[in-house]
């Protein structure tokens, strides 16, 4: 079975994709982010597969992480953005879905304040084409953005969903109770699945498997390994510590599991989830 991480960003700053958020403020990141860079490193964690994933709302991004990923033969899948309630969003689905290496979208909603906003009337359509042409969606929220994605998610079981970074739980602030019941509801959803990834850039700087440890275990126990798989949300992570420190960790995580429950976690979810032909 291929070890996959199920998400990564890649960009180039001189398209200026990036430029809202990606500053010089942050050296770790603020340089252009290309497959040579993630090479050794997943080579050294013997990662086969990734799926790459959008970081702007631009679909010129998406245009651009496609001719990446077809250029680099470990990116098994791109994660790309359209505007949602856009006129012009069916047509942009329907053209994107015709390149076999965009698996899934992902508006990005931890930034909207309009918790209801997947109900809105204009995103419908947008919504519809997704299922039409076998895409799936990946819900980049925040821990109150929980309740109302279970409910929307629970109105389209046809649709196959998973949670960015555990919905970027506050693990620094200590805000586990309510981020825990939101993932156990959304988790109630059966074609709801989790990525665990991102959770240490809410953590703090002092962060080691024993501080994580009740995090994974709330998601291991509510998805099963079946609905769960690692993502190294890299280079992002460079922000609070590095890729072979999150890998290390995460095999700590799932240390007590069976070995085919890893396996799950580490590449059968994600190969199922998103598509992806095992050799």
């Amino acid at each position: 079975m291929s070890r996959i991480d199920a998400h990564h960003h890649f960009w180039q700053l001189d398209r200026g994709d990036h430029a809202g958020w990606l500053t010089a403020e942050m050296p770790e990141i603020h340089r252009d982010i290309l497959p040579p860079d993630l090479e050794p490193l997943i080579a050294a964690a013997n990662i086969d597969k990734t799926i790459l994933v959008q970081g702007a709302e631009d679909a010129g991004e998406t245009e651009f992480l496609l001719e990446v990923a077809a250029d680099t033969p470990f990116v098994a899948g791109v994660i790309g953005w359209i505007d949602f309630g856009s006129a012009a969003g069916v047509a942009d689905i329907e053209r994107l879905a015709g390149n076999p290496l965009l698996v899934g979208l992902r508006p990005m909603l931890q930034d909207v304040t309009d918790t209801r906003w997947l109900f809105r009337e204009d995103v419908q359509p947008a919504i519809q084409a997704m299922k039409v042409t076998k895409l799936t969606f990946d819900a980049l929220i925040r821990p109150w953005h929980l309740a109302d994605l279970s409910e929307w998610a629970a109105a389209h079981p046809d649709l196959p969903i998973v949670i960015d970074h555990a919905a970027k739980p506050l693990v620094a602030w200590r805000q586990y109770e309510t981020w825990a019941e939101g993932m156990r509801q959304a988790a109630a959803q059966p074609n709801v699945h989790c990525k665990l990834s991102g959770i240490v850039n809410n953590a703090g700087t002092a962060w080691d498997a024993e501080k994580l440890k009740p995090y994974a275990d709330l998601l291991i126990d509510a998805f099963g390994p079946e609905r769960l798989m690692y993502g190294s949300d890299w280079p992002m992570i460079d922000l609070a510590g590095d890729y072979s420190s999150w890998f290390a960790v995460c095999g700590e995580l799932t240390a007590d599991l069976p070995e085919a429950d890893r396996a799950m976690i580490f590449g059968g979810t994600a190969a199922r989830f998103y598509g992806i032909a095992d050799g």
